[in-house]
Parts: structure tokens; sequence; C-alpha cells
């Protein structure tokens, strides 16, 4: 259904180059991101009190064609199993398959490209929850990689301090590794649910075109400035319920990430809040098209997703203390839903004090 090799080929062609840096000022930026990462990593430990169950060495530094492979590569440990899954009557066969079949793959894998080289320029960085096996057959448990020529691009337009910045940007995506390697059950729980959501594609002819049709109206929405997205648009009510539980858990995920770098940079990060106040701005002024871009692939909702997260976090720490909120690593079950998240003290009665069972 995709050709990755055109989608990889695609993303690198159309990606945009980075900002202009000198070689020796490259090496540098990649030597203290590097040491940064790991300065991060024990300033994190420290503030959460969660302890990783694996060493955790320094961060992975990429260039923009190098984030677009990796995220090909992990879309592929995702992607393949389920395509398997469905098996081949069911992609030969359903309107989902005709689809595919029309376009083509290798269309589908310039689609995927295409969204990758917009997104290149975006990210600052990412842990990688699926990565490909190794030489042995053994699935990693995960990869920090940050993007480098993003990280300089960014401290530029904002003016800002880059030591400062590099170590807050660290902070984040350290604490995204911390809560997958001390939490070892987390990773295949956020699989099977994404896996869960993609075999629930299946659709009759008539829920296609009405879908297509509101995917439609979602661009047109998008363009007037409205807050139309793709990916509401081709959810039916079943995946809406699965999109539920997957953005609960990525809220809490953003949110700790966010609530943490905050929490722990007046302490190591002079200049955090001048870094705060810069980066929320430059959030909240986007081009036209950047706009456009953002709404249509839901990256608007992820900005709410860090919000209503941080916020969850906030209130929890500041009712019950870290080692409470902790209680939200435990399994599954303990896990906020999408309604907890924006009410933290219905996560707090079921999981913290549940109420007393009398017979």
């Amino acid at each position: 259904m995709i050709d990755w090799d055109v989608a990889v080929n695609t993303g690198v062609r159309l990606v945009r180059p980075g900002p202009q840096v000198d070689l020796s000022d490259a090496r540098q930026a990649v030597a203290q991101l590097r040491e940064l990462s790991g300065v991060a990593a024990g300033h994190v430990r420290d503030f959460t009190g969660m302890n990783p169950l694996e060493p955790s060495g320094p961060a992975v530094i990429v260039d923009r064609p190098g984030w677009i492979r990796a995220n090909v590569d992990g879309f592929r440990v995702v992607l393949e199993p389920v395509l398997q899954q469905m098996g081949a009557d069911r992609l030969n066969s359903g309107p989902a398959g005709n689809l595919a079949g029309a376009v083509g793959s290798r269309i589908t894998g310039v689609q995927l490209g295409a969204v990758l080289a917009y997104l290149a320029g975006k990210v600052l960085g990412q842990y990688e929850l699926f990565l490909p096996p190794d030489p042995d057959g053994h699935s990693p448990t995960g990869r920090l990689t940050l993007v480098a020529p993003n990280i300089v691009n960014t401290e530029r337009e904002l003016d800002v301090d880059p030591r400062d910045f590099r170590l807050w940007v660290c902070l984040h995506e350290e604490t995204h590794r911390m809560q997958f390697t001390a939490t070892p059950w987390l990773r295949g729980h956020v699989q099977q649910l994404m896996q869960e959501l993609l075999l629930s594609t299946e659709m009759d002819a008539s829920d296609l075109i009405d879908r297509l049709r509101q995917a439609g109206e979602a661009v047109a929405d998008a363009v007037r400035g409205g807050d139309g997205n793709l990916l509401t648009a081709f959810q039916t009510p079943e995946q809406s319920a699965l999109m539920d539980r997957v953005t609960a858990v990525m809220s809490l995920a953003e949110g700790h990430g966010d609530y943490v770098m905050d929490a722990v940079g007046p302490d190591v990060v002079p200049s955090v809040e001048r870094i705060r106040s810069r980066f929320q701005k430059r959030r909240e002024t986007a081009n036209p098209l950047d706009r456009i871009m953002r709404q249509l692939l839901g990256m608007d909702l992820k900005m709410k997703q860090y919000e209503e997260g941080a916020s969850f976090v906030r209130q929890v720490v500041a009712q019950v203390g870290m080692a409470e909120f902790n209680k939200v690593w435990t399994s599954p079950e303990t896990l906020p839903t999408i309604e907890e998240i924006r009410q933290p003290s219905r996560w707090i009665e079921r999981v913290v004090r549940p109420a007393v069972i009398t017979e």
C-alpha cells in the first residue's frame, strides 16, 4: 500500500535545507547537544523520582533528511504487521484496498514523503518508540533523536542563549525517554492502541464517500480559519473512541514533558522564562500557510495536548505531590482518561484516593 523508498526519496528531495552554519559551529552544536542530553537525563531523574530500567546513552543527532529516514523506518515497524493482519483478501476487496490500488503505492509514498518533508523542518526532537530490529532480531526499546538544524534555526529566530535553549529542549525530550524506559509496559500499550486504531478502518462505499466529503470540507474550513482537520474527517465513531484513548496517553506524555522542562528550568536554565515566552509567542504567530498546514495535519491538536496535559500534571502534583502523581505509570488502568485529563480531581479520586468500599 505504501512504497517506502518513494516516501524517503520524496521527503529528502522536498525538504528545505537547514540554516547556514559554519562547519566548526555545526560540530560544536552536535557535540553540545550530545553532552546536554546526558546532563538533562540526570536532572529529569532527580526531579521526577523515576528510574530508567536500562542505560541511556547520548541522544542521536540528525539532520532533516535523517529525521525523515528514521520516521519512515518507524512507520514500517508499526504499519507492516497491521497490513499483514488485515490480510490480502481485505486489502484487495474492501473499499480501502480498492482506493489504495487505484491511487497506487507510489502515489501513497509521495504523499507520505511530502508530509514528512514539511514536518522535518518543524520538529526539534523526539523519542522514537518504534525501531527496526537489530541484526539479532531484537527490537530496540527506543532512541532519543534531536534535529540539530531545527534547534539552531529556532534559537536564532528566538534570539535566545543557545546553550540554555538546547538544554531546555533536551529536558523535554529526555522526559519522554524516561517515561518509556522507566515504564516498560508503556511502549507496548501505545503500539497496541495505534494498531487497534489502524485496524478499525473498514468502511463500506457510502462511508468512504462521506469521509471524503468531510475531508474536503475540512480543507475548506481550515483555509477559512476554522478548526477542521483531516484526522477527524476520516474517523468513524469507533475510531473516535479509540482516538480519545490515544489522545489521553499523548496528552499525559507531552504535558509531563512540558511540565518537567519548565519546572526544572529555573534551577539549570537561567533564561527559561525568556525562552518559554518567546517560544510560546512563536507558536501563536504562524504564517498563513503554516497555520493551514498545522490545522490540516492536526498539529494544533498536539499543541492542545501539551496545554491540557501540562495542566493535568501541574494540578495533580500540586495536590498530592510527585510520588503520588507517579502512580500514573503503574499500569494501563492507572493512566488518565481524556475526561480525567480535563478534570484531574477525577483521576486523583480514582487512583490516588479510591473510595473505601464497605460491605
